[in-house]
């Protein structure tokens, strides 16, 4: 279960329900994130893969993290790796994660907690389980999206957002069947905490057996719907969509999930996350840690990377 949660939505301030002449936005695509593994060796299903760069834009790629319950001695991280020309937003559903970087950033996000980094012009970065989770084992779940920059705020300084679960806008559905999260962006009068330079909304669902959730949305946008966990439908057309897939709207001013009546055994909700922002539609060259507009920025990233210019490793004082 999502650590953020509510025992009665009703309780909650209700989403406002789109006008009855809202276009409803169709579904264009629903396409299934293959699995892999990052970093260290944990595993994660690559929700973007496969949708084309201007259905997406201003979103790059995002991963999801787990559900995962490791035994003792499993959990793994990221070694130290650089960014530059995006942000990264990490949300822990479950679980406690570390972060550090190369300018003596960093903290630990733990069960519904959000770290925002805004990369800029670059550093390194570190992401690892603590070492009480290492030992003890334990559930670890989570998303990694990265959002794009424009090209005047690239080469801006590096800075954090620490998100705390208590932050995050609490929603119900008109009628409660859906506990809304809105992580960052605005819904219908409602604004989560994070602060965005490109406008987006990040929002996690989760939608009891059989509820329906409609929501007003910016016209101006795109739209995204990637199901963490269960089964139901997208858009007015009722798109099947599961575990591991991600629905692609089309245009319109309202988006709509449905939860199917009967969810599998370990999931008893559908959890989605819902996305959407204002493409920025500007070149973009982008390779590994590094998203820039050109090639020869591509290029630059790399050799002061090589060169040192986006800092160096902190040094390990043994106690």
């Amino acid at each position: 279960m999502p650590a953020i949660t509510v025992e009665n939505p009703l309780t909650l301030p209700r989403v406002a329900a789109p006008p009855p002449a809202a276009p409803a936005r169709p579904v264009r695509a629903v396409v299934t994130a293959p699995a892999g593994f990052e970093g260290e060796g944990f595993p994660v299903r690559r929700a973007f893969a496969g949708i084309n760069h201007p259905h997406l834009d201003p979103f790059i790629m995002m991963d999801q993290m787990g559900e995962v319950e490791y035994a003792p001695g499993e959990p793994k991280g990221t070694p130290w790796h650089p960014h530059r020309g995006f942000e990264t937003v990490t949300y822990i559903i479950d679980g406690v994660l570390d972060h550090q970087d190369s300018q003596g950033g960093g903290g630990t996000i733990t069960n519904g907690d959000t770290q925002w980094m805004t990369a800029g012009s670059g550093l390194l970065h570190i992401e690892a389980p603590p070492e009480s989770l290492v030992m003890s084992g334990g559930l670890f779940h989570g998303i990694q999206l990265w959002v794009n920059l424009p090209a005047r705020d690239k080469m801006m300084a590096p800075r954090y957002q620490d998100l705390r679960s208590g932050s995050v806008a609490l929603l119900a559905s008109p009628d409660g069947g859906a506990l809304v999260r809105v992580i960052a962006g605005e819904l219908a009068g409602h604004q989560g905490p994070g602060a965005t330079h490109t406008p987006i909304t990040l929002i996690h669902a989760t939608l009891t057996p059989g509820a329906e959730l409609t929501l007003p949305w910016r016209a101006d946008f795109n739209g995204l719907a990637y199901v963490l966990a269960g089964r139901g439908s997208a858009g007015p057309d009722r798109r099947p969509v599961h575990t591991g897939q991600t629905a692609v709207y089309g245009k319109g001013t309202s988006l709509t999930v449905r939860a199917d009546d009967k969810q599998d055994g370990n999931t008893p909700d559908l959890d989605v996350i819902l996305l959407g922002g204002l493409p920025i539609r500007e070149p973009m060259a982008h390779y590994g840690p590094f998203v820039m507009n050109t090639r020869e920025e591509l290029h630059r990233a790399f050799e002061d990377f090589q060169q040192g210019r986006l800092g160096t490793i902190p040094a390990v004082h043994d106690a």
